[in-house]
């Protein structure tokens, strides 16, 4: 009986945090139509659904989807493999104190350093298509950088040292011990890195205009001044960036379900 309550105590918290989303979002939307309204110039500012329309009758041709395909592949591609080097190298670096100079200072200037350098300086050396996948790389490797290294750190040492007191091999201290600590460090990165990895992705195709991308629309909206397109362009990025992370994390929750009853056995 217990569970059950807890299960319906679950899901009624799941519907209340579901409504209250729903009217933040229809009150922004709101503000949106309003402000539309009273500026009433389509080429300010387009209404909701005006934009909604345009993106609709984008959504009918094939290079519209043919944009989206190669602009997010790319976009993936540079944010998996920032993380990917970025928990490689913390890693490293908690090993050895050594590392951790050499690469610490590096991580503090990518940090430091405006996209628009990053995109300017690349585009001297690589080809506008592959321009998004380093900017995303370089925008995700130090948050997933510090992120997991600061997850590391903060590894009870009590556990490690009744680890080496028991003899686990490493990889039991590894899953036992590592992962649970370092984990909700690493949902962090990811979840921070996948709104860079989309920003800096779409500025360096804008920058770089690459044939068939999301960037290439977007300069050309704004070009030749269709707002609607440009609107248009806008909505489907933040809504393929919700659905990545959403995906994301889904598939992180069902990792950590997974786990669990391994736990227990």
């Amino acid at each position: 009986m217990e569970v059950k309550q807890q299960d319906i105590h679950t899901k009624e918290n799941k519907i209340k945090k579901f409504i209250v989303k729903l009217l933040v979002f229809s009150f922004w939307l709101l503000v949106w139509d309003i402000a539309s309204r009273l500026i009433n110039q389509e080429l300010f500012l387009p209404s909701p659904k005006s934009v909604l329309i345009t993106t609709y009758q984008l959504s009918t041709t094939s290079d519209f989807w043919f944009s989206i395909g190669n602009s997010f592949v790319r976009i993936v591609i540079g944010f998996s493999l920032g993380l990917a080097v970025g928990i490689f190298l913390a890693i490293v670096s908690y090993s050895s104190k050594l590392i951790k100079e050499l690469i610490s200072p590096l991580m503090r200037v990518i940090k430091a350093t405006p996209v628009a350098s990053f995109i300017i300086l690349a585009l001297v050396w690589i080809s506008s298509v592959n321009l998004s996948i380093l900017i995303s790389f370089l925008m995700v490797l130090p948050v997933s950088f510090s992120n997991m290294l600061y997850g590391l750190h903060s590894t009870d040492e009590k556990l490690l040292e009744m680890a080496r007191v028991f003899h686990l091999n490493r990889w039991k201290c590894i899953k036992a011990i590592y992962l649970p600590t370092v984990l909700p460090f690493i949902i962090s990165a990811m979840s921070v890195g996948l709104g860079f990895s989309f920003k800096s992705g779409i500025a360096a195709e804008v920058i770089g205009r690459p044939i068939n991308s999301i960037g290439l629309n977007l300069y050309e909206a704004k070009l030749y001044l269709m707002i609607k397109e440009l609107f248009a362009w806008t909505l489907v990025i933040i809504v393929l960036s919700i659905i990545f992370e959403k995906l994301v994390m889904w598939v992180i929750k069902r990792f950590e379900y997974n786990e669990k009853p391994r736990e227990n056995i």
